[in-house]
This record gives structure tokens, C-alpha cells and sequence, in this order.
């Protein structure tokens, strides 16, 4: 009776095991912060780009 008192009052303590899955926070993070950094230098390199050609036709006009 005492084995099945300690075992289930160890079950009823014990912590949650951690689930390993995926990457860890700080890792997301930095991916996130890496793409977002990507997208807006591509986003900037297509306005200057387009900028740079309009001013070109407005020069030889």
C-alpha cells in the first residue's frame, strides 16, 4: 500500500518533462529578425533601384 502511496504521490509531483522540439526562442528570434532585415533590404534596393531609373529618363529628357 505504501509503494502505491509513494509512486503515485511521485507522479503527482514530479515536473512536466520538456518537449525538445523545434528551435529555442532566442534562435527564432534571431531568424525572424534575419528575414525581416532580408525583406526590408530588398524592399529598399527595389525602390532605389526604380528611383535611380526614373531620375535617369527625367535627366535626358
Amino acid at each position: 500500500m505504501t509503494t502505491m502511496l509513494h509512486t503515485l504521490i511521485g507522479f503527482l509531483l514530479s515536473p512536466p518533462k520538456r518537449s525538445e522540439k523545434g528551435l529555442s526562442q532566442s534562435t527564432e528570434n534571431a531568424l525572424l529578425l534575419a528575414g525581416a532585415v532580408a525583406v526590408a533590404l530588398i524592399i529598399v534596393g527595389v525602390v532605389t533601384t526604380l528611383v535611380d531609373t526614373k531620375m535617369d529618363v527625367l535627366r535626358n529628357q
